[in-house]
């Protein structure tokens, strides 16, 4: 009889992790555009990809007696030539969905010299939430996007640069919104000016050339406007990688056009922490997150 107990519940543990996370293509009948892969996907070091030509969403929705409504399109990052699935995109949706939150976890496409691509499919993930948001139990008015390091870039430009739909689409996907309800950026490349970008996610992107239009234009900070959404920023003093002032211009330019922002930086944590518990203050900023959501009425 034991036994039969321990199997039963073995099974319904099993059942209720497997309808904990759906996987899907982002774009089923393919993608637009082509980022000429070299290469097949690849999974290195645990739960890092790298040469991604097929986007997919993962999407963690929470228990309807959790449900708060709002959502999450999650970013990982990796300077546009890796994506971290792992501490910067599932963990990170666990942790959401265990607050009612909805987290949908972006695999991009990497871009291979076509800057339009990562950009392209975090569009149309907006879309295809709000689209859904029904059928998921999402306000379609509480979709926000995140990311970290370069996926912070791509969140930040998904948040400087969008539309209220495609009128003339025939997917009717594309004929939604794409403009994010709030943005949440840890850690972000922002800016792709010499003095204080990250080079490295610049040349990933756009290549090695000197393009002052596309530089202006994926530098994020010169692009926020008063309908940029309310934005939560967070980060380490002593971030090597990508410097703190990305971060700090940003939020001053929110500050300028009026729009809602609060920034933290901690004094110590370096880069790339995400999701990782290490005994230092940092750990605090999941919490720190769901107190500025509910400041802003994303929760309540």
């Amino acid at each position: 009889m034991k036994r039969k107990i321990f199997l039963m519940f073995f099974t319904m543990t099993v059942l209720q992790l497997a309808v904990a996370q759906n996987v899907m293509k982002l774009w089923p009948k393919g993608a637009p555009g082509n980022n000429e892969c070299p290469q097949p996907e690849e999974i290195f070091q645990g739960k890092m990809v790298r040469f991604v030509s097929e986007p997919t969403l993962t999407v963690y929705l929470p228990a309807k007696e959790k449900n708060t409504g709002a959502a999450i399109v999650i970013c990982p990052g990796g300077g546009y030539w890796i994506e971290a699935m792992d501490y910067e995109g599932y963990d990170y949706a666990e942790y959401l969905q265990s607050k009612g939150i909805a987290g949908i976890v972006l695999k991009y496409r990497l871009p291979y010299g076509h800057h339009e691509i990562p950009l392209m499919d975090a569009q149309h993930t907006l879309r295809t939430v709000r689209y859904n948001a029904e059928a998921w139990g999402i306000d379609p008015n509480k979709i926000g996007i995140s990311g970290f390091s370069a996926g912070g870039h791509l969140a930040s430009t998904s948040a400087t640069h969008f539309d209220k739909g495609k009128t003339e689409s025939e997917n009717p996907i594309e004929k939604v919104s794409c403009r994010p309800d709030f943005a949440v950026l840890v850690y972000p490349v922002i800016t792709f000016n010499e003095r204080w970008g990250h080079m490295g996610s610049r040349e990933n992107l756009i290549g090695k050339n000197h393009d002052l239009k596309l530089i202006n234009f994926y530098s994020n900070e010169l692009q926020v406007t008063t309908e940029t959404p309310p934005t939560f920023l967070v980060l380490a003093d002593d971030d090597k990688a990508v410097p703190p002032r990305n971060s700090i211009e940003f939020y001053s330019a929110l500050k300028e056009k009026g729009v809602s922002a609060e920034l933290h930086i901690f004094r110590e944590g370096g880069h790339g922490f995400g999701m990782n518990k290490k005994g230092k203050p940092h750990d605090q900023w999941p919490q720190l997150l769901i107190d500025w959501m509910k400041a802003e009425s994303i929760l309540k």
